[in-house]
């Protein structure tokens, strides 16, 4: 259930907040294409939001699917851990002075889904 909370809350600011935390939490310069990088943050949290519930749902009541969500989690999250440490973001990252704070949370919660499962 903890997982459904952790993805409810970032849904919910990406969909809320007016620049859905890209300048103000993930330090995205905005000055260029502000628009699109602001619907694809309100896309994602358009997403997060209802997965996050589901995995509320399943924890709650449906606990014979824990497993799999747990094993869709760690996919999740290593994809996004992947690509942000190693792959399309890795190199941007490195040269800037602040990560996005997914970038630390998806290994943890790699770590933590995989002790739990």
């Amino acid at each position: 259930m903890l997982a459904g909370f952790f993805s409810i809350i970032p849904g919910c600011i990406h969909f809320f907040l007016p620049d859905g935390g890209a300048g103000v939490i993930a330090g995205i310069d905005l000055s260029t294409r502000a628009e699109t990088i602001i619907a694809v943050f309100a896309w994602l949290g358009a997403m997060q939001i209802p997965h996050g519930i589901a995995q509320l749902v399943v924890g709650w009541r449906y606990r014979p699917l824990v497993p799999l969500f747990l094993a869709l989690l760690i996919l999740e999250r290593g994809l996004m851990a992947i690509d942000g440490w190693l792959l399309k973001d890795a190199h941007a990252a490195a040269n800037a002075a602040h990560r996005p704070p997914e970038h630390f949370a998806s290994v943890t919660t790699v770590a933590l889904a995989g002790i739990a499962l």
